[in-house]
This record gives structure tokens, C-alpha cells and sequence, in this order.
């Protein structure tokens, strides 16, 4: 479980903190008295959590982009962070194909920055890198990939993951190797994960905001490949995640500096159309799907991940099972449909999976 008295008053650095994830986790940091300063773009989509939830007066918010050197440098020179939880990212496949040089620049170079920053800081800091299960060279297997496998990618967004993940590889083994943790004093680990899902979430191209917006319109919702098969997990099981690591890189940085998949139960990997039938009968009032059968870039038919190394070594585990979880996000979408305040209710959820948590 998370160690709460490791974050009160610990100084974090968090990259894509008005994201879907970075919002929720700024939420939840800040529940957890850690005092963070967040670094991204502007909001991503409208409407969007950020905003919604109120974030802006809960974190000290820098609006800039991950690939301006000077100014990143100078952010992180001016928060002296203990700990950076790296999440700005290009982060739609399709995306990827209508602008792969912004993809490649933000996920790749973006990532450099901020090394190469953290590299002249020469301050002691634990780093989690979080990028994808899509880092991995997919050959569609039916059984989950471990931290061993080949990083690959055959679309811009899933390679600029797998890229991502050599960098991280090449920054540790360059200037900041575990066994030599002494000298330079920083811990760099990687974290994979990939559909997770939660209320809030508006990006464009995705299958869950796909359909709330469908619902929530009255529409039919266009579904473009209901057959393909993904891992889906509630987003705070891999954020419980990599608060963990992050907590176990300052303890142990020689151990923990490497790879980490958090992945959700076999059980809870299920087919796009299952989800989509799932969420059609909770939220009931005649919501819909239908197949789109316009032709689209490819996009990967199934992957999964292994978390043992996560639940062995980490003792993190999946908390939420997947119909909970659909649950709880067709409720988070009515309260925005009923104009509820989402920052209590977000805040809430967050309190109620940390029970589930304990336990």
C-alpha cells in the first residue's frame, strides 16, 4: 500500500498534470500533503478534468511545454524536486499517424529534456518515467508481455513509447546506473500501463469518452474495432503504482531502478465490444453502439501484460475490478450530467479505492 507519511510535504515534479491520469493524480498527491508543481500544456480537450476538478488551486501549475529545454531546466531548478513522475506525453495511436513529428517530439525529446535536466541539476531524486504498454514490439500474443521483451511499436505513438523506454534505458546506464547511485544520486525507473480508464476522461479517438459522449448526446456511439482485446484497468491501480515504485526508489534505488509493468488481472482483459455492451446496460435511456465500418490506420488486435514482477516485488496488485470499475464511471459521468461538483466526487472515489486498497 502507499506509504502516506513518505508524501506529506515531499517536493514532487509532475509532467502532463492537466491529462485525464496527471489530473487524478494531482488530486490525489495533494490528498496526500505532497507539495507539487506540475508542468504541462494547457488542458488537452473541452471540457476536461482539470477544470472540472478544480486542480489549478491544488497544485503550483507552470504551463509550458516538455520540449523547451531552458524553460523545463528552469522549472526544475526552481522545484528541487525529491521525486518527478513524468506523464507528459502525445498519448492518442491515431494521433500518432496525423502528426507523427509532434508525437516523436514530445514522447521522445521530451523525455531527453527532461533527463538531461534532472542530469544538471545534480540533486538526489527519485524518477518514474511512465509510458505504455504499447512500448512493447507487439506480436499480438495471447499472453502478457514482460519487462524483458523487445520494445517496439509499429504505429508513430506505440514506437515513440518503445523509444521512449530505450531512453530511459540509455539515461541509467549512462549517468545514472544503480550500482553507482552514490555518485550521482539519481534512481530512474520506467512504469507500463495502458487503458486505463475513470471518470473525467474527454480525449478525443478513445473508447470510453467515445461512448459517455455518445450517451450523454443521445447518439449511437462508432466504434472502429470492437473485436480487438486490451487490458483494461480503473486508472488508480497503475498510479497506485507508480507512487509505490516511487516510495521503493528512494528506499532501495539499486533494486527498483528498472522496467515495472502494472497490468490488471487476466480476468479484466475483455474485448472492446464487451466493454461497450457493458456500459451500454448500466447506463441504460436507449444508449447504443454500432460498428464503424470506415476504413482507419491500424491499430494493434490484442496485448496484454504480466505484472508479476509488480505484484512479487512491489507487492502492488489490481484493486478494482473491471465491472466496478464501469460502475463507477457511468456514476461519475452522471454526476456530470446532473452537474454535481466533480471535485468532491472525484475526490470520493479516490478516497473510497484507498480503503479498498488497505484492504
Amino acid at each position: 500500500m502507499i506509504n502516506s507519511s513518505f508524501w506529506k510535504g515531499r517536493r514532487v515534479f509532475l509532467t502532463g498534470h492537466t491529462g485525464f491520469k496527471g489530473s487524478w493524480l494531482s488530486l490525489w498527491l495533494n490528498t496526500l500533503g505532497a507539495n507539487v508543481t506540475g508542468y504541462a500544456l494547457d488542458p488537452p480537450t473541452q471540457p476536461n478534468l482539470f477544470e472540472q476538478a478544480q486542480i489549478a488551486g491544488t497544485v503550483r501549475t507552470i504551463s509550458a511545454d516538455i520540449r523547451d529545454f531552458p524553460r523545463l531546466k528552469s522549472a526544475i531548478e526552481d522545484c528541487r524536486p525529491e521525486v518527478v513522475i513524468h506523464m507528459a506525453a502525445q498519448s492518442v495511436v491515431r494521433r500518432g499517424y496525423e502528426d507523427p513529428i509532434e508525437t516523436y517530439s514530445s514522447n521522445v525529446m521530451g523525455t531527453v529534456h527532461l533527463f538531461e535536466a534532472l542530469r544538471q541539476l545534480k540533486r538526489p531524486c527519485a524518477v518514474v518515467n511512465v509510458t505504455s504498454d504499447k512500448c512493447y514490439a507487439n506480436r499480438e500474443w495471447l499472453w502478457g508481455y514482460r519487462e524483458y521483451e523487445r520494445m517496439g511499436g509499429r504505429d508513430p505513438y506505440s514506437n515513440s513509447k518503445g523509444c521512449a523506454e530505450l531512453v530511459t534505458t540509455a539515461f541509467r546506464e549512462s549517468f545514472f546506473p544503480p550500482e553507482s547511485f552514490e555518485r550521482h544520486s539519481i534512481a530512474l525507473a520506467s512504469a507500463r500501463a495502458g487503458n486505463a480508464i475513470g471518470g473525467g476522461d474527454w480525449t478525443s479517438d478513445q473508447l470510453i469518452p467515445d461512448l459517455m459522449r455518445a450517451f450523454l448526446a443521445g447518439k449511437p456511439c462508432l466504434i472502429r474495432n470492437p473485436s480487438a482485446y486490451r487490458p483494461w484497468q480503473f486508472l488508480l491501480d497503475p498510479l497506485r503504482g507508480y507512487l509505490m515504485l516511487a516510495e521503493r526508489l528512494i528506499e532501495d534505488p539499486s533494486h527498483f531502478a528498472t522496467g515495472w509493468n502494472f497490468g490488471p488481472a487476466d480476468v479484466d482483459a475483455n474485448a472492446v465490444s464487451w466493454i461497450a455492451d457493458e456500459l451500454v446496460r448500466a447506463w441504460g435511456d436507449g444508449a447504443t453502439w454500432t460498428q464503424d465500418t470506415a476504413s482507419h490506420p491500424r491499430e494493434a488486435h490484442a496485448l496484454k501484460l504480466d505484472a508479476s514482477k509488480a505484484r512479487s516485488c512491489l507487492n502492488w496488485h489490481p484493486v478494482l475490478p473491471l465491472n466496478q470499475a464501469l460502475g463507477w464511471i457511468v456514476g461519475w459521468y452522471r454526476a456530470f450530467q446532473g452537474g454535481s461538483n466533480l471535485r468532491r466526487l472525484t475526490e470520493a472515489q479516490i478516497e473510497r479505492y484507498e480503503v479498498l486498497s488497505q484492504n
